[in-house]
């Protein structure tokens, strides 16, 4: 049975993607049954795009391999704290479950209102966070001096 830590691994590739390629280090996978349908990261450089953050990419990849925009029995692993406009587009979703690493203190959604997602989304966060964190913080001090 594969577990929270596997799947946040797999969004911690996608976050190395988006590293290597000059985006802010935060890689996203929607997750139904066990199985992962679609894989994201942060877009916002490549497509000059305030908007195309790991968590919207995955939204929109999710809703098409589904064929549905509601994303009820789907888990989002996302290695950073979704932003607010994430958490507010995983509420239009009705994802069933996030699962965050590391904590976002300046521009995580609960900071602005830990009510922003779906009432009846769960959340689990710190899975792998010192990873996660680590992975943003050698960003920042390399592409950001």
């Amino acid at each position: 049975m594969l577990d929270d830590r596997y799947f946040m691994q797999q969004a911690l590739r996608e976050a190395h993607k988006a590293f290597e390629n000059g985006e802010v280090p935060v890689g996203a996978v929607v997750v139904v049954n066990e199985r992962i349908i679609t894989r994201a990261h942060n877009l916002t450089e490549t497509l000059n795009d305030v908007t195309a953050h790991a968590e919207m990419q995955a939204i929109t990849a999710a809703a098409n391999v589904l064929g549905g925009k509601y994303l009820t029995d789907c888990t989002l692993y996302v290695t950073v704290e979704p932003c607010p406009m994430c958490a507010g587009a995983l509420r239009w979703a009705q994802i069933s479950r996030v699962v965050y690493g590391a904590s976002d203190e300046k521009r995580g959604y609960t900071q602005i209102s830990p009510y922003l997602l779906h009432p009846k989304t769960t959340v689990t966060s710190g899975v792998l966070a010192d990873d996660c964190a680590d992975l943003m913080k050698l960003f920042f001090a390399r592409f950001r001096k």
